[in-house]
């Protein structure tokens, strides 16, 4: 499992995944979860695979965006787009699978040097506040096309 992730900076996305990236959640599914092209997949074994070029928004809310969030705002951004798009089941399931993607998110920056104090004010921010970024939206999809 890589510690590291490979990205750049982007204009509406901030950020764009340079290599695929894996990541073992732990989770399990009883089917794996795919979004369009594939960007996002999960299998049934809880490893994620976050393609390379995918886009996402970096950490949200009042925070900044350090190296020790990188890696844990793509794997959150990434699982929570799998619920965005009603592929983990339905709302019983989903916010399990929320509660355990918002532990995920602390585990990960615990591991990357974050702070007792700000890893907590995260894990909090994203209990208290990240419910609406699992509703189904109909935005375009989180990719970039070359």
């Amino acid at each position: 499992m890589a510690s590291r992730i490979c990205y750049r900076g982007l204009h509406r996305y901030k950020y764009q995944l340079m290599e695929t990236y894996r990541y073992e959640t732990g989770f399990s599914l009883p089917r794996a979860a795919r979004t369009a092209y594939d960007y996002v997949v999960l299998e049934t074994n809880g490893t994620l695979t976050v393609k390379k070029g995918y886009a996402w928004d970096g950490p949200s809310g009042p925070t900044l965006d350090t190296r020790n969030f990188m890696r844990a705002s793509l794997v959150h951004d990434a699982l929570y787009q799998l619920m965005r798009e009603n592929l983990v089941g339905d709302a019983a399931v989903r916010d399990a699978f929320r509660r355990d993607s918002d532990t995920l998110l602390r585990r990960i920056v615990r591991k990357d040097g974050m702070t007792w104090p700000r890893h907590a004010w995260v894990y909090l921010a994203v209990r208290w506040f990240g419910r609406k970024a699992t509703d189904r939206q109909d935005p375009p999809p989180n990719v970039y096309a070359p």
